[in-house]
């Protein structure tokens, strides 16, 4: 690892500690999932903006009124609600995340999810919107998305660079899979196999091909925004070392150009002018690094896969028709089986990194039908969802039966996307009301 001189008000070894305190026995390893929906207007299909009167800010007081929520504000603005470990929180755009507390069953993950959508149901029927399962806004750009006037958004929308940064922020929509480890060599293993997994299960699960009422001529549309939005921070944090290890990890994370730090209300912006690393060892003009500024900015750190005392793998699509659910599972499967992780590891090993880091320029516009080294991705996913069955028939939790309705697309080759252009140039005659209708019918 690369020397790091560090001030007297954070030590490495602090920071290090942060992933070491991460480790948990196997039979203690959960799974998690933060999810993001769109609001759409029931009758424009336009995003739901903060301030208007039935708009999400005047939702979600009157959901913590009658469901015994809790405010989380930021300054004097909800931002989002909170209950016991689990939470409703907005996105730049007023996209709407569940980040539901880590359980061993993926059934009780989904008995929380139905519970909150019924308690939602009646109340979203009030206020005139609907939280839709994809991932890019069908009608609205966001040149007409207001920002959600929360301060670390502000200062991210104006310093990320990229030509679709403002996409990603406002338009998006995405499911993060969170896993736990047992020890430093279990986290790697996982976090490079993820890393090598990310472009594959990018395209099985692609979800994005109508924006702003057109085809936008790629199947995951949210998935190239994310590809032009600020390299620094986004893509791969590892060329896959098996040797890599956590201060290979923080390293890279030292290596991010900052973005802001925080002192008590106020956000001193850095924009850029040095690195964390630089932070540490010099300040910048009267402030020294504190373990705040480096949770804020690894939280500003954007790969497809991040390492915190978890892994949380962030490259999907907002899917419907239960596929979240077969997302949690295929992870499941794969990382909480030794034989399938190896499994899965032997299989993709015989890629480079370049090959797989190429992919992620294919994957959103071909998905399933980009090939790498002459190898159709279609097949590849069928073998991966093979060994993820396998594993978790092995598991005897009865947890396969989630993978089903990814297993009906996979088996056939085709994606989420591919349904959705096949009816939109077919059936639908590139009618926005009819994509609405079937994304609202999961």
């Amino acid at each position: 690892m690369e020397s790091v001189a560090i001030s007297d008000k954070l030590e490495l070894n602090s920071i290090l500690e942060i992933f070491y305190k991460g480790c948990k026995p196997k039979p203690e390893h959960k799974i998690g999932v933060e999810y993001e929906r769109l609001p759409l207007k029931n009758e424009t299909y336009k995003m739901v903006d903060f301030f208007e009167d039935k708009g999400i800010c005047n939702f979600l007081r009157r959901f913590a009124e009658e469901f015994g929520w809790d405010y989380i504000v930021d300054e004097y603005n909800l931002i989002g609600l909170k209950k016991a470990h689990d939470t409703i929180t907005l996105e730049p755009g007023c996209q709407m995340e569940f980040s539901i507390k880590p359980e061993k069953c993926i059934k009780d993950i989904k008995d929380k999810i139905e519970i909150y959508n019924n308690l939602m149901f009646e109340l979203l029927d009030e206020f005139g919107f609907s939280l839709v399962e994809y991932a890019v806004s069908p009608v609205t750009t966001y040149k007409n998305i207001n920002l959600l006037p929360k301060r670390r958004y502000g200062l991210m929308a104006g310093y990320l660079w990229g030509i679709l940064s403002d996409v990603m922020m406002r338009e998006t929509a995405g499911v993060q899979i969170c896993i736990d480890f047992e020890s430093e060599e279990d986290a790697m293993k996982k976090f490079r196999v993820a890393n090598m997994l990310s472009p594959f299960v990018t395209a099985m699960f692609a979800n994005s091909p109508i924006r702003g009422g057109v085809d936008t001529g790629y199947k995951s549309f949210r998935a190239l925004s994310w590809l032009n939005t600020d390299s620094d921070r986004c893509g791969f944090a590892t060329k896959f070392n098996r040797d890599f290890g956590f201060d290979d990890y923080v390293n890279a994370v030292l290596n991010v150009p900052m973005i802001f730090i925080n002192r008590g209300h106020e956000n001193i912006k850095i924009n850029g002018r040095l690195k964390f690393k630089d932070f540490m060892t010099n300040g910048y003009e009267e402030f020294r690094a504190e373990m705040q500024d480096f949770n804020l900015h690894s939280n500003l750190f954007f790969p497809e896969v991040r390492l915190r005392n978890f892994i949380e793998i962030r490259n999907h699509d907002c899917v419907n028709k239960n596929l979240i659910y077969s997302i949690m599972a295929f992870y499941k499967g794969i990382f909480y089986s030794e034989d399938a992780l190896n499994s899965v590891d032997e299989l993709l090993s015989k890629y480079s990194y370049n090959e797989i880091s190429e992919l992620r320029y294919s994957v959103p516009q071909c998905a399933l039908e980009t090939q790498i080294k002459a190898t159709p991705l279609k097949d590849i996913a069928k073998e991966l969802m093979r060994i993820a069955y396998i594993s978790l028939t092995e598991q005897n939790n009865d947890e396969e039966k989630y993978l089903e309705p990814a297993l009906e697309f996979i088996e056939n080759g085709i994606t989420p996307a591919d349904i959705i252009l096949l009816n939109w140039n077919g059936l639908w005659n590139k009618d926005i009301n009819k994509l609405i209708r079937y994304l609202k019918s999961a």
